[in-house]
Parts: C-alpha cells; sequence; structure tokens
C-alpha cells in the first residue's frame, strides 16, 4: 500500500468541501474498546465540524426491539437529539448448529445505499468501519469522482482494519490518532462504569453476537 494513504487529519480536508461521516456503530464500538477508550461523540462531531462543512453525520446500529432496556438505547436517543442521523433496525435472533443463541444486526447493506445516494451532494465521505465488506462501496463512491478517508486502526490484535479497504480508501487514519480529540476523559468513563454497576443489566449480557454485529 502507498504509505501516503496513512495520514493523520489534519492534512485530509479542504475546508471548502463537503462533509458526511459514516458510522458503522458496532465497528467502531468494538475498535474502541479494542484501544481501551470509549468515544466522545459531541467531541466526535465538533472535531469534523471544524474541518468543512459537515453536511450529514449518519449512524448505524441494530436494536433488540423486544428488550424492556438496552444498554445502547441512551447513547441512540442522545445521538438523535444532538446533531446525528440515527439509522437502526431490529436484530434478529437465531440458534446456530451448536445450539447456541445468538444475535444477528447487520447493517452494511442500510449503509451502503444512503452512501450512494449522497454521492452527488457529498465531496468527502468518512467511514468508520473497518468491515472488508466495504470495499465494493468504497470503490463505486470513488467511481463518482469522491474521495473517502477510512478511520478504524493498525493498533490493535489483530488489526481491525482489513486490508482490502485500507487499500482501497484514499487515505486510511488510525483510530488512535484521534483518541485524544474525540475519546471521552477517563475520569468520565470510571463513574460510568460505577454506575452501570448499579444499573439494569446490559440487554445482550448472556447473548452470542455474531463478530460484525456487537454493539
Amino acid at each position: 500500500m502507498n504509505a501516503s494513504k496513512e495520514k493523520t487529519e489534519q492534512n485530509l480536508f479542504d475546508p471548502r468541501e463537503k462533509i458526511a461521516l459514516f458510522i458503522d456503530g458496532a465497528n467502531l464500538y468494538a475498535t474502541a474498546k479494542a484501544l481501551g477508550f470509549d468515544i466522545d461523540y459531541r467531541r466526535l462531531l465538533k472535531e469534523f465540524q471544524s474541518k468543512g462543512y459537515l453536511l450529514r453525520a449518519y449512524y448505524y446500529t441494530a436494536l433488540a426491539e423486544d428488550q424492556e432496556y438496552s444498554s445502547i438505547r441512551p447513547l441512540i436517543d442522545w445521538l438523535d437529539y444532538n446533531g446525528y442521523t440515527v439509522v437502526t433496525k431490529p436484530t434478529k435472533e437465531f440458534v446456530d448448529a451448536t445450539g447456541r443463541r445468538k444475535i444477528k444486526g447487520n447493517m452494511d447493506i442500510e449503509l451502503a445505499v444512503h452512501m450512494m445516494q449522497m454521492a452527488d451532494h457529498v465531496d468527502h465521505f468518512v467511514l468508520f468501519s473497518g468491515d472488508g465488506d466495504f470495499r465494493s462501496l468504497v470503490e463505486a463512491v470513488q467511481r463518482k469522482g469522491r474521495k473517502v478517508s477510512v478511520i478504524s486502526t493498525l493498533a490493535s490484535q489483530p488489526p481491525m482494519i482489513a486490508d482490502e479497504l485500507r487499500r482501497q480508501a484514499d487515505h486510511f487514519v488510525d483510530l488512535v490518532s484521534l483518541q485524544s480529540k474525540i475519546g471521552r476523559d477517563p475520569s468520565e468513563r470510571a463513574q460510568r462504569q460505577t454506575e452501570r454497576a448499579t444499573a439494569a443489566p446490559a440487554a445482550f449480557e448472556d447473548e452470542e453476537f455474531e463478530s460484525d454485529d456487537v454493539v
């Protein structure tokens, strides 16, 4: 891969560009968790608003509609009221060949459709995902003359970014380089962990997720 693709976000943006963020919520959550920090979505939005004209910030995740409590629902509600366009769909429950209960909630199709619909209105797409399934989508958007930056990480073991997606992107930004700008204060994380210890259990605590579907 051309080493010039690996850059910090500072020199990737033209202030005249129309920017759109496409956040694969499950993948970003898993990536940040692998790096040991939490995303502060208020700071994330402000960071990219400072780069150009932020047209849209999409956040994709699946939700268990039949659960009284979901650990992710407070985040979804907050995002919905604070500048993000949240796209959700119900998870599907199934039992695999070994008899284990699993939950599936892949949002790839929804994300791909929306990105293609926006391709005539956006100059620079920022995809928060390392999923190699998005390689063809990135290529299709590039054929329309649009720039695509992918944000994931090589710092985890194994890396969260698929090699084919990293090669296809115009630029790859390692999430580690953004931690100081979009990470939540560690003291807040400790406080939230204490609160969770006394709160209702997470919706999927006893269930097993497909590896690309964890929220």
